[in-house]
């Protein structure tokens, strides 16, 4: 077998790098969108750089240098307050033209905004590929479920205002009770999926007739800002806010004490910081998708082509960037050899390289220090009696970091409980089945994990306890968010509030209703509401 290329020599040369992939560069944006007005800033602007190093000189031992490929604006404090003030007055108490709108009116907005989205598709694509070094097919897809989201999301309020539409009557007290608005809404997405996670929150807090004002992600940055124009277009002023800063920024919005919603999906450190700040707590709603360790536990009966192939992408995928990610695979003994063998045989078959190349596993890591923390993970687990189970795993150059699995590793490492968010993969063997269950019942996240065997009995007696500790059993398969229509949420210290297309509607909204009693006066005055279409809120009307 060849010897593989040095991590080096995968970054490319500047005149190596796809013409159409560099098209979108730079991206120097000086644009923010605050109260239906994309204005300029003329502050201090953020560099941005691609984690695809370059190279430069002679191919081995080339100097490798960072690509700036755009910028973006520091808002400050007094800027952010600017756009919590426009989404506000958006809102005004519940009386603005946004949350006082039928839902047919927002519907529309929203369907307008999809349409003009998906015109920016390749733009943004390439944009978010750039940044987070996703592979460019990857980003697609994410662009595609997006818009698959929206559409999904309008078709689920559709049926929510239809099971809706009609009144109830109840010891002689008429009533409607239909989903209203909880205010405005701080929206925040992660990284790794910047356009996807970030419009999972935003989206329905949207449709539901909250306003927004939404921070870009701290990577992932640059793909918004082809679409402020969209928002500017599709949403009345100040419902829709998009700014870029730092923590002083928050700081100023949160400790206002005007923010209802906290829809944040990030670390619990993060979290916990911003709610700390809001004056009044319990006017505060959060909405928070947080940090994960999902393991894998592979029975001796499993299927091992089947567990092998499913912890393989579920650990790895977007080099294990993914809340989601296998981060902990618990294998019975008996079949821990031919697990490693297998499992390893599969990671020396990812292909490392840059995002536009066709089949690229592994790809350049986006947070700064990332490589030297999954160093830092690998040799703690290595001091501590953990092995290296494959080849050339853990070397890192610049921003590449080669998978890395380790076998044996136990509560006295790092890996065993920290949630790496990369390509590092620990695996245990164990002899009971209490050791894995331990694992997951003791440790302080609850999202999933995901279970191999062939045994029904066997398998029905662990799912029962195994629900009781995360959010999803995921049978032979991957742990992921898919598809849509599932609840997303977790135990512990994994999340708050459920998020899919039809539990979201729900996280941004709160059922409010309008009764009378049931007698002529009453009823004469609403079938003249009714008839005269004079509410929004009371209505029978049905939305095909």
């Amino acid at each position: 077998m060849p010897k593989p290329p040095a991590l080096a020599d995968l970054f490319p040369e500047a005149a190596a790098i796809p013409p159409d992939y560099a098209a979108t560069l730079p991206c120097d944006s000086k644009k923010f969108l605050i109260g239906g007005e994309l204005r300029t800033w003329d502050g201090p602007m953020q560099e941005v750089h691609s984690p695809i190093m370059v190279r430069h000189g002679v191919r081995h031992g080339a100097e490798l240098k960072p690509l700036r490929i755009g910028s973006c604006p520091v808002l400050d404090g007094d800027t952010g307050m600017a756009a919590l003030d426009a989404a506000c007055k958006a809102f005004d108490n519940g009386r603005g033209v946004w949350p006082t709108m039928s839902v047919a009116g927002r519907i529309k907005a929203v369907e307008d905004f999809a349409l003009r989205m998906a015109a920016r598709r390749e733009l943004v694509v390439r944009l978010m590929s750039w940044e987070i070094c996703k592979s460019l097919a990857d980003c697609g897809k994410e662009f595609d479920r997006t818009v698959d989201y929206i559409r999904d999301t309008v078709a689920a309020l559709k049926e929510l205002d239809r099971a809706s539409s009609g009144f109830v009557m109840e010891q002689d007290i008429l009533g409607q009770v239909r989903r209203s608005p909880l205010g405005v809404v701080l929206c925040m997405g992660p990284f790794n999926y910047p356009l996807n996670e970030t419009f999972a929150t935003l989206i329905p807090a949207l449709i539901m007739g909250n306003t927004v004002v939404m921070k870009t992600p701290k990577l992932g940055r640059l793909l918004i800002f082809p679409l402020l124009d969209c928002f500017c277009e599709a949403f009345p002023p100040g419902v829709v806010n998009v700014i870029s800063g730092g923590r002083a920024m928050l700081t100023s919005i949160m400790a206002s004490g005007r923010v209802n919603v906290l829809a944040f999906i990030g670390t619990s450190q993060a979290a916990d910081a911003m709610r700390a700040l809001h004056p009044k707590p319990h006017r505060l709603r959060c909405v928070l998708g947080l940090e994960a360790k999902n393991a894998a536990i592979i029975l001796a009966d499993a299927d091992m082509n089947q567990a092998v192939a499913e912890c393989l992408r579920g650990s790895l995928a977007f080099n294990g960037q993914r809340c989601t990610a296998i981060k902990m695979i618990h294998v019975a003994q008996e079949r821990a050899d031919e697990f490693l063998e297998r499992f390893c045989a599969g990671v020396a078959r990812l292909k490392v390289g840059m995002p536009w190349e066709p089949g690229v596993d592994i790809t350049p890591l986006p947070e700064p220090g990332k490589t030297a923390y999954l160093r830092e993970l690998v040799d703690d687990a290595l001091a501590l009696g953990a092995r290296l189970a494959n080849p050339g795993g853990g070397e890192a150059r610049e921003t590449l970091f080669a998978p890395a699995v380790l076998y044996g590793v136990d509560e006295r490492m790092r890996l065993h409980h920290e949630e790496q968010f990369g390509p590092v993969v620990p695996v245990a063997a164990f002899t009971k089945i209490q050791e894995p269950l331990r694992y997951v019942s003791e440790s302080s996240y609850g999202q999933q994990v995901s279970l191999f065997g062939s045994d029904p009995d066997r398998m029905a007696a662990l799912i029962d306890p195994l629900v009781n500790q995360v959010s999803r059993v995921n049978l032979n398969s991957q742990c992921q968010r898919g598809p849509d229509s599932f609840p997303f949420t977790g135990r512990k210290d994994s999340a708050e509030g459920t998020l899919s297309v039809h539990d979201a509607l729900r996280a941004f909204s709160i059922r409010s209703l309008v009764a009378a009693r049931n007698v002529d006066a009453n009823k004469a005055m609403l079938t003249a509401i009714l008839n005269g279409r004079k509410s929004a809120f009371l209505s029978t009307d049905y939305i095909f």
